[in-house]
């Protein structure tokens, strides 16, 4: 699930977009927020960050633990990306904090070979990425919180994820 993170991270930093149907709900602050099979995630940045999200898409969906998964984002860099942007990361599993830790965007981009390098010109952008899951990953719930700066701190995104690895005890009935 850590290495997971980097990479969507990277993806979402990157400009990356998925093209896909989501349920939309509304919560109380009128953010959307996108519902798939095991799960979701709210655009929580505002109309001045500099990365805008159009979509994510992820494939197996939902995850499954020991698979291979491809996470697509799409979205539009507002203005360009440097060297030295960052995202702060957090993942809990309920209330328990499992990893607080920066990632230094572009250096993250580099290691994973991703297709997009810094500086990240202005404009739509859309990245792939593929990790493998580990097998080991726990029957939970996972939250994660991602706030990206660029390096003058401007805020360049804001985003919250939540993964459910659980499985159901029961068949759905419908």
């Amino acid at each position: 699930m850590v290495r997971l993170l980097p990479l969507s991270l990277l993806a979402v930093c990157a400009g990356a977009a998925l093209a896909g149907s989501s349920a939309e709900q509304q919560v109380l602050s009128d953010t959307p927020v996108r519902v798939f099979n095991g799960w979701s995630y709210v655009d929580c940045g505002q109309s001045s960050d500099l990365i805008q999200i159009n979509s994510i898409k992820v494939s197996p969906d939902p995850p499954q633990p020991g698979q291979d998964l491809t996470v697509t984002v799409s979205g539009s860099a507002v203005d360009t990306i440097e060297e030295g942007a960052y995202a702060d990361v957090t993942v809990k599993l309920g209330l328990i904090k499992l990893l607080t830790k920066r990632f230094d965007v572009c250096e993250e981009a580099r290691n994973a070979n991703a297709s997009i390098k810094c500086p990240v010109e202005k404009g739509d952008h859309v990245i792939s990425h593929t990790v493998a899951l580990p097998r080991e990953i726990p029957q939970a719930k996972f939250v994660v919180n991602v706030r990206g700066f660029a390096t003058d701190e401007r805020d360049m995104l804001c985003l919250d994820l939540k993964v459910d690895f659980m499985k159901f005890p029961f068949p759905p009935f419908w």
